[in-house]
C-alpha cells in the first residue's frame, strides 16, 4: 500500500510537467496528449486530463483553437501560451535538478 501511494503521488507530480511538454510540440488534440502520455507509460484518462488541461488553461499556461472536423464535431486543440512557455522552461531547470537530487541519493546503491 506504502508503495502504490508513492508511485500515484510521483505520477500525479510529474503529469502536468509532461503535459505541457507534449503541448510545446505544437498543437495538440486532447487525444493525442493521452496516447502520447500511453505511450510513456503514463496512463491517463479522459476524466483525469481534461480537469487538468481546464486548470492550464485557467492559470494562463494554455490556449486553444477551435478547428472544424471533416470526421463530427469542432475539435479543441491546445497551445502553450507565452506564460506556459516560461513555466515549462522553470521546470525543466527544476527537472534536471531532481535528477541530478535523485540519482546522487541514490548513488551506487546497486
Amino acid at each position: 500500500m506504502i508503495v502504490e501511494n508513492t508511485q500515484t503521488q510521483m505520477r500525479k507530480g510529474i503529469l502536468e510537467y509532461c503535459i505541457l511538454s507534449i503541448i510545446a510540440k505544437g498543437e495538440t488534440y486532447a487525444s493525442d496528449i493521452i496516447a502520447e502520455l500511453k505511450k510513456a507509460q503514463l496512463l491517463v484518462v479522459e476524466g483525469t486530463l481534461y480537469p487538468l488541461l481546464t486548470r492550464l488553461k485557467n492559470n494562463g499556461l494554455l490556449t486553444y483553437n477551435w478547428v472544424e472536423s471533416i470526421s463530427g464535431p469542432p475539435r479543441k486543440y491546445y497551445v502553450l501560451s507565452d506564460e506556459g512557455r516560461n513555466v515549462l522552461e522553470q521546470l525543466d531547470k527544476t527537472w534536471q535538478e531532481l535528477v541530478y537530487a535523485v540519482q546522487t541519493a541514490i548513488g551506487d546503491r546497486k
